[in-house]
């Protein structure tokens, strides 16, 4: 999508999915919390302008250009994949309940069952510590697995995410890639 949604085709988008970039093997599944309505309207993970997570993939050494949304199963060539906890889109992550991310935390064990990627990283500490029942989680590894792959929680990357700027987001994702491959 070349032109930017009409607020018409924004509130339509709520409740839309976005399919699941993933396969077999993976060195990371990225695990978001939920689509935004600007990824509902198109069809494509971290969509809207202002998201950071593909200029954080690129920045972080992760891929060896930026990538657009559109190209977003170009990852799994790179060894990546995205899957969220709750599939529905909305216009703000707080707008989900606590039981729709514990429900989908069942969701990611069971996708963790069926691709076994080698490590699990979170976007977003708020919902990791909804979904896993675990308030006192810090940025980082967490001392659990989620089947035998290793689980990081990162920051979100959306751009209302004010706690990092795209430099310490990029700095943050670089510090995991590097944890990741030693």
């Amino acid at each position: 999508m070349a032109r930017k949604p009409t607020k018409a085709e924004l509130a339509a988008a709520a409740g839309k999915t976005v399919p699941d970039v993933i396969a077999a093997g993976l060195k990371v599944l990225f695990c978001g919390i939920n689509p935004g309505l600007y990824s509902g309207v198109t069809g494509h993970h971290f969509a809207r302008p202002g998201n950071r997570f593909w200029p954080a993939l690129y920045a972080a050494g992760f891929t060896d250009r930026l990538l657009a949304p559109e190209e977003k199963q170009e990852l799994l060539a790179y060894g990546y994949g995205i899957t969220n906890l709750v599939e529905r889109a909305t216009a703000r992550a707080d707008e989900l309940a606590t039981q729709e991310l514990v429900a989908g935390r069942r969701r990611l064990v069971e996708k963790v069952e069926m691709y076994q990627p080698k490590v699990v990283a979170i976007l977003g500490i708020t919902a990791y510590r909804t979904a896993f029942d675990q308030r006192r989680a810090v940025m980082g590894r967490q001392p659990q697995v989620i089947v035998e792959s290793p689980v990081w929680v990162l920051p979100n990357p959306s751009g209302l995410n004010a706690h990092y700027t795209p430099t310490a987001l990029a700095e943050v994702f670089r510090d995991f890639r590097l944890a990741i491959e030693s």
